[in-house]
């Protein structure tokens, strides 16, 4: 019987250098053997250069890297990216490349499918098969900092977590990668230049601020009355809006950084007065920023984009009111590449 060979970059630095010891070699050999595996990015021993084909065949004879592979890439009229990326098991999920003129933003994915019902999100119709290890999530960014460097001649500069999946749902594992992401003995990036962005897990913002963590923290919204919330997004009815605002009131008593919000306006949902008063009043209490992101259709026509008028109401009360608004285009719609549209059908 074939015994199953364990993922190595599933060890700690410490793990990796106790195995050595095992073996009656040098403690410094797992330092080595670590920054191949996330400073340099090796898939595989046989590029480990500075250690010895012995120690390289041992390696493989005890473990395996399973890393990811870039299936398919398409690339946008806009020149956003979008990767199918593939998984040791098999099972896909994607990650997206969004340029701009001064940087380069990845856009990648937590889980396979996703735990939450939103009724407006592709990712909601895939049931989540399962959460993605660190591994998995540093990978993708790996993955895009080299097409950032490649097709656009510049490193990644910001990370945002709001491909498939709920970050908050897969709390742990995506800590650890934005450790590795933010480790000198990693990638080296600024926590400063990631947002995670969640539904909304009172629990776990909670947990973040207590951990006082450095990224910033993005709110997937799109309504700020129970009843609208519920309709679209169903379990809210688990997470009411009342235990969000005091968990994120909670967030920034703790880390002092600014909230934003994510927020679509559809047409004939939250498109009225009454919806962004509402909004207004549950801004109010920390300094925050609302992103009002452009809807992509995911084919029934049940949720449709508001009209141009509605989003200056929204953009006009917002400022009117002090909070700072931005009205976003959405990038890389021709793929399936846009906010709310990635299901794996590429």
């Amino acid at each position: 019987m074939e015994i199953k060979k364990k993922d190595i970059r599933a060890l700690t630095k410490e793990q990796l250098r106790n195995f050595f010891v095992e073996q009656g070699d040098k403690a410094f050999r797992g330092n080595q053997v670590y920054e191949w595996l996330w400073q340099k990015s090796a898939h595989d021993f046989d590029a480990m250069t500075n250690i010895s084909k012995e120690t390289r065949k041992m390696l493989e004879d005890n473990f395996v890297i399973n890393h990811i592979r870039v299936d398919q890439m398409q690339r946008s009229s806009d020149g956003t990216i979008k990767n199918a990326v593939r998984l040791h098991d098999g099972l896909i999920v994607e990650s997206v490349l969004i340029p701009t003129e001064t940087r380069t933003t990845a856009c990648v994915s937590s889980q396979v499918g996703c735990s939450l019902d939103c009724r407006f999100c592709a990712t909601a119709r895939l049931k989540r098969m399962r959460n993605l290890n660190p591994d998995e999530i540093y990978d993708q960014v790996v993955a895009i900092d080299n097409e950032s460097r490649l097709y656009f001649d510049r490193p990644l500069s910001n990370i945002v977590f709001m491909g498939m999946g709920e970050p908050l749902m897969n709390y742990n594992n995506v800590l650890r990668a934005i450790d590795k992401i933010t480790s000198p003995e990693g990638l080296g990036m600024s926590p400063k230049r990631i947002v995670v962005s969640t539904s909304g897990v009172p629990k776990m913002i909670r947990k973040m601020a207590d951990e006082e963590v450095k990224f910033g923290l993005a709110v997937s919204l799109h309504s700020a009355i129970d009843e609208v919330r519920t309709s679209i997004m169903p379990f809210n009815s688990t997470f009411p809006l009342k235990d969000l605002r005091e968990a994120l009131e909670y967030w920034y008593s703790k880390t002092k950084n600014r909230i934003t919000y994510e927020y679509v306006v559809w047409k004939g949902i939250n498109d009225t007065q009454e919806a962004v008063d509402a909004l207004v009043k549950f801004c109010k209490f920390a300094p925050s920023k609302v992103n009002i992101i452009e809807y992509n259709p995911i084919d029934d026509g049940e949720f449709q984009q508001a009209s141009n008028k509605a989003v200056e109401m929204y953009k006009n009360t917002l400022e009117r009111n002090g909070i700072t608004v931005t009205v976003r285009r959405s990038r890389g719609k021709d793929i399936d590449a846009a906010c709310g549209q990635l299901a794996n059908k590429s």
